[in-house]
This record gives C-alpha cells, structure tokens and sequence, in this order.
C-alpha cells in the first residue's frame, strides 16, 4: 500500500467514482465526492462518511484537498480537472488509486480498442482451469480495482479491463503482464487524434520493468517501458480451436493464450478454456431463434471496427441494426464491409444519416427506423428463415440508452416479445 492524502476530491460517482471514494474512507481519508448529475444514488457513500455534492462542480470543492481522483468519463477540460492542475495537485484515475492500494497483487491489464471484455472472461476461465485464484476488475467490469483492496487473496491474480480514459491519470501504474489487443480509431471525438488516443493506450507499458511482460499483436511499432516483448497474431497455433466464433475471437484467444503463458499457464488448462468458454453478454450473444431467424445481441460493438468483425463472423445474409450516439468516426469502412455481403440495414438514433450518406454511396438497402423497436420489428419481418437479425451498432449509445448494456438488454426484450 501507500500514503494516501488526508483530504480527496472523487470526481464523478459512477461505478469507478464510488469504488474510490469508499476506498479512500477505508483508509482514513477525508472524501469529497461530488458529479454534476443530480440523479446519482449515493447513499452507500454517505453512509461511509463521505461528504457528497451532486449537481455541482464548483471550484471551492478543492479547498483543503491533496488529490483529485477523476472517474474515466470525466474529461480533462472539466474545470474541477483543469483547477487541480493549476494548484499542482495530483490527478489520479480510479486505475492508479487501486493500483497503489495493491502494489504486492500481481495484475494482468488488458486493453485495446475492441475485444477486451472477451479477452479477460477467457482469461478469467483459463486461470480457473488452471486451479489459479483470479480476481476480475476494472472498465466494463461490475468489480473495479479498489473494491478489490483488503478483499483479494494475496496469491490472487488480478485480470483488470483497461481503458484508453483510464490510462490518461496514471503515474506509477504497473501490470506484471500488459496485454494490448489491438489499435484502431475510437473515441476520437475525447482523444482528438488517433495519436493521442494511441498515446494513452500505450500509456499500459510505460511503468513495466524488465521483470515484467508487454504483450502486443505481431510487428507492432515501438512501446514504452522495459518489459520483455511478446508478441501474438491471430494464425498462432493454439491447443484448442475456441468455442466462441469469428476470427477476430481467434485473435482474442491468441491474445488471451500469450498473455496467460507470460503468467505462468500450461498448455492443457489454456486448452480447456478455450473449448469451454461461451462468451460474454453483448459480445456476439444469441439471444433466441425464432422462426428459423437468429437474433444476435452485438450491443458492445459502440465503434465501427467492432462492428466489422462482427460482420465477418457471418456467413449468411444478415439484417443488421446500426446507429446511435456519435462518436467522431467515419462510416466509409463500415459501408465498405457492408457492400460485401447480401444485408440489409435497419438505421437508429444520431448517426441515422451519417451512416445513410455511406450506404446511399454504395446502393445498400437500409430503413430509417428511428429507434431500436421499430427497428427490431422491421428486420424480423425482413428475415427469411436461415439469416440472421444482428444488433451490432457501430456507435455508443448514449443518445438513447444509458449505457451498451441497457441497450443489449431492451434489444433482449424486443426479441423475446417476437415469439408467437
């Protein structure tokens, strides 16, 4: 563990906000916690002592304070943000907090622009087939890194789910395996740049030791730090094919596999794994099938690349639902992948006529549909018996969902009020 500061600002109380502001409680410092949304519960923090302020992001906030924790959705322009910097004060994320709380657990971090909620379930399955103690944290996770403080065994491994945001406020983060997935254009309408985004991404290594690993796909450029390089590609040879489909999965399982053996993983417990895992929710999920029609729950897919692999993953005709929040991406790519396949495209929410610009260029059959029932309806009426309704967006969610999740999760229900 380290010193923690007598007094803390915890800015934005989501999932992350919360696990660090109790952490810091646990710990004897005093927290102040605030977000700008009125709307939070956070009933559970003030039980704990913390002195919670919601619907505001005055400045007075930092009087007192020795660190500033920012939650990953909170943008480094924020003027609580910007105003700690000036005083000097430490900008920690969430990800750094935990990991100094934890500085003897050993940590697997994984990140990369798609694929990393897959990637750490079948890391998670390939340490229990190995009889190894695991522990899952981090972005996308229900456990984030501080929940794990006085709760993770010390022979424990921890598999933590990284995000570029995340990555931003570290100082002395370091994983004993680094895994990077893969780099392509994501949240620039945050990053500005790809380099930017590319920068913070890479920000996984820049602590590593010679002690350490780096895991990163094959002719990769150059990473920070000085951990031992080890490289994957999606043709590695494996000791089991992976249940889980498409090859962009064979990627994650080559990935998964790599960094496993940098930890220590025999070859039989990876391969049982592999054959056994199912997935995970919103990952290519069957949700039903239903008059001869496969409904396919892609809701994690929130960027274009995402949206291709799943794409590909299928060789049928497909009728595929698109859309949502924007994101600063274009959609030329996505169209061109479209192009290639017999699909048709049901179109929602902000990115409606992006998108339609792109499939108009390509002379792709597409509906406007507005939002997800309507578009759930028309691509079950579309479907012949054999072909596939997917929900793979290619955008965020946020101009009609709260999160991927309760996107998914409508998309569930829709489907399921299909049946006669």
């Amino acid at each position: 563990m380290t010193a923690l500061p007598a007094r803390a600002l915890v800015l934005g109380l989501a999932r992350s906000g919360q696990a660090a502001a109790l952490a810091l409680r646990r710990h004897g410092s005093r927290v102040v916690a605030a977000d700008r949304s009125s709307e939070i519960d956070a009933g559970r923090l003030a039980a704990a002592g913390v002195e919670v302020h919601l619907g505001t992001e005055e400045l007075s906030l930092l009087e007192g304070c020795d660190l500033l924790v920012k939650s990953p959705g909170v943008p480094g322009e924020a003027s609580l943000v910007k105003e700690a910097r000036r005083l000097g004060l430490p900008v920690w994320s969430e990800l750094e907090l935990g990991f100094r709380l934890l500085r003897d657990a050993p940590i697997l971090a994984v990140t990369g622009t798609n694929g990393k909620t897959t990637t750490c379930g079948l890391l998670g399955a390939i340490f229990s087939a190995a009889g190894r103690k695991v522990a899952m944290a981090g972005n996308e996770q229900e456990v984030q890194l501080s929940d794990l403080d006085g709760a993770a065994g010390r022979d424990a491994w921890i598999v933590c789910e990284v995000s570029s945001f995340q990555l931003e406020d570290v100082e002395r983060f370091r994983p004993r395996v680094g895994l990077l997935l893969n780099l392509e254009h994501d949240h620039l309408d945050r990053h500005r740049s790809l380099e930017a985004y590319r920068t913070a991404k890479l920000r996984l290594f820049e602590n590593q030791t010679a002690d350490d690993v780096a895991v990163v796909p094959r002719r990769f450029g150059e990473i920070p730090g000085r951990g031992r390089r080890l490289e994957f590609d999606a043709a590695d040879p494996l000791p089991a094919e992976p249940l889980i489909p498409g090859a962009h999965n064979r990627e994650n399982a080559a990935a998964a596999a790599a960094a496993a053996r940098a930890a220590g993983i025999d070859e039989e417990a990876i391969g049982d794994a592999l054959r056994s895992f199912p997935g995970v929710p919103h990952r290519l999920e069957l949700i039903a099938e239903i008059g001869g029609v496969r409904y396919v729950n892609d809701s994690k897919a929130t960027n274009t690349a995402a949206a291709r692999r799943a794409l590909s993953a299928y060789a049928r005709p497909l009728s595929v639902i698109l859309g949502g929040s924007l994101k600063g991406e274009s959609f030329a790519g996505l169209a061109d992948e479209l192009a290639r396949r017999p699909v048709r495209a049901f179109l929602i929410g902000e990115a409606t006529e992006p998108i339609a610009e792109e499939l108009d260029r390509r002379e792709i059959a597409y509906e406007r549909c507005g939002e997800l029932g309507p578009a759930v309806r028309s691509a079950a009426a579309a479907a012949q018996p054999g072909e596939i309704v997917l929900l793979s967006p290619a955008c965020a969610s946020y101009d009609q969902f709260s999160n991927f999740q309760e996107r998914g999760e409508a998309f569930r229900r829709l489907v399921e009020e299909l049946r006669p």
